[in-house]
């Protein structure tokens, strides 16, 4: 998943200020913190961040690192009951008329039953990466007005998600039930039960 945005600021200023991860948890909505900790800029350095929704702290780690051009930050692979993910946080910048074009990017390896949810998951990350975006240019001090982008479509579910939607669907609500909660925050809903039901990490 993928968006841009344009930045009334230099591509060296803006390379710097992602070069600093721990700014990040002040406008990726896939960052809940980052360690104070002062960490030297460059390839293989390793931050502590918490993920949305996860109280164990986990490992940052810069894969790619190059100057003014492109910087990717590279999560440790969290276990669940419902499966494995891994997340990875990419930037990429070129000089523009108006000041930089920054392309954000997420990609999120999924393993067992997580699987199952990759396309809501996918969904939710197309919803947020535009507001991510925005973020990013105020932080950067950029309060230019950007125009919402068109909200995308929810992706069809699978044979086995349209089953189990359908018989609950069909199935009356008992006395007193909690509602669930609005597609809005499924992915942060998702990080919140893969959180308490940890059963460790992975390397």
């Amino acid at each position: 998943m993928s968006t841009s945005v344009i930045v009334t600021r230099t591509v060296e200023e803006v390379f710097d200020y992602l070069a600093d991860a721990r700014n990040l948890a002040s406008w990726n909505s896939g960052v809940a913190a980052v360690a104070a900790d002062a960490v030297a800029p460059g390839e293989r350095a390793v931050y502590r961040y918490h993920y949305p929704g996860r109280h164990r702290e986990h490992r940052l780690v810069c894969s790619v690192f190059q100057p003014c051009r492109r910087i990717t930050y590279r999560g440790r692979r969290m276990w669940s009951p419902l499966g494995t993910q891994t997340p990875e946080f990419a930037f990429r910048m070129l000089p523009h008329s108006r000041g930089a074009f920054v392309q954000l990017q997420v990609t999120c390896q999924l393993g067992g039953g997580m699987l199952l949810l990759g396309p809501f998951l996918g969904w939710a990350w197309r919803r947020d990466l535009p507001e991510d975006a925005r973020r990013l240019r105020e932080a950067l001090g950029d309060h230019g007005i950007m125009p919402p982008p068109p909200m995308p479509p929810p992706p069809p579910p699978s044979a086995t998600t349209g089953a189990l939607l359908a018989s609950q669907a069909r199935a009356p609500a008992p006395a007193g039930a909690v509602p669930a909660p609005p597609a809005r925050g499924l992915r942060r809903a998702m990080a919140r039960v893969a959180g308490q039901g940890r059963i460790g990490t992975g390397s």
